[in-house]
């Protein structure tokens, strides 16, 4: 029997996720949307035949969409995750694996909204699954079975590598890959700037640290590719490469980066205890 799947909120990343999931074989017959908005509603049909609900227009949307469900996926920002885990509560089957894709809301959270013993998933996943080369990390709840966070990695597995991580390594892993894009994105800006400092005309300089970025990225995706040896292999003795290392180096460049991740480790920490009122 065909397994239900529903996306309650459906925003870029989860969209990101469902197609990656239908690309994979998911029968679009088999998924169910909620979205506030009936022309976001009609968005999705049409580009990806699922059945899509606007609450704006059905009030009791999410509790009528979660009823029969197998895996339903929590899209919405952190803020409203738990109103909508005590929406669906009763509507929800017992058997049923409930997946967050919020940051920095805890499976204490998400349990405690729920019905006691529903299988709760906590995921981190990041913005490169809109081009299938994300990453994505899982921790299973107190009721979660094996067979629930196999339903968790056939979500994903279409958009990306799936990792099995505990829960109290969920805010390093937002500091590294939730958060990272945006790193290599800075690190393009940054690169494209000191290329205009050296005379480059802006639109040459943009041209090449973002091709620059993206191929290094590709490399780095090789099977068994090792971003020290990678580096080592371009980095010829006595030469320009070893030269601006070394100025890295000596500027504190990991250091900085070191900081900055355990700035947003602790970040996330700081939104889960907003959250519960802390």
């Amino acid at each position: 029997m065909m397994k239900k799947i529903v996306f309650l909120g459906c925003g870029s990343m989860g969209e990101a996720i469902l197609g990656g999931m239908l690309a994979a074989g998911v029968s679009p017959t088999s998924v169910t949307v909620t979205v506030r908005r009936p022309e976001r509603a009609n968005e999705l049909v049409e580009r990806h035949g699922v059945t899509a609900l606007a609450s704006n227009e059905e009030s009791g949307a999410n509790a009528e969409a979660v009823q029969g469900a197998s895996v339903v996926i929590l899209g919405v920002k952190p803020v409203g995750i738990i109103d909508l885990c005590r929406e669906i509560s009763t509507a929800l089957d017992p058997s049923a694996v409930v997946i967050s894709v919020a940051a920095a809301v805890s499976l204490e959270q998400l349990e405690g909204a729920l019905r006691p013993g529903q299988p709760v998933v906590r995921s981190m996943p990041n913005t490169p699954l809109k081009v299938g080369r994300g990453v994505v990390a899982l921790s299973g709840g107190s009721s979660v079975e094996e067979h629930h966070l196999a339903d968790a990695h056939a979500i994903f597995d279409g958009s990306g590598v799936v990792l099995d991580v505990p829960e109290e390594q969920q805010n390093a892993v937002s500091a590294i890959s939730g958060s990272g894009p945006a790193y290599a994105f800075y690190l393009a800006e940054a690169m494209a700037a000191a290329g205009e400092a050296l005379g480059l005309a802006p639109e040459i300089a943009q041209v090449l640290a973002r091709e620059t970025v993206a191929g290094a990225g590709m490399m780095l995706a090789e099977p068994g590719a090792n971003a020290t040896e990678l580096r080592r292999a371009v980095t010829s003795p006595k030469g320009t490469t070893e030269q601006a290392i070394a100025t890295f180096d000596r500027q504190g460049l990991p250091a900085i980066v070191k900081a900055g991740a355990e700035s947003a480790a602790a970040r996330a920490a700081e939104i889960t205890a907003e959250l519960s009122g802390e």
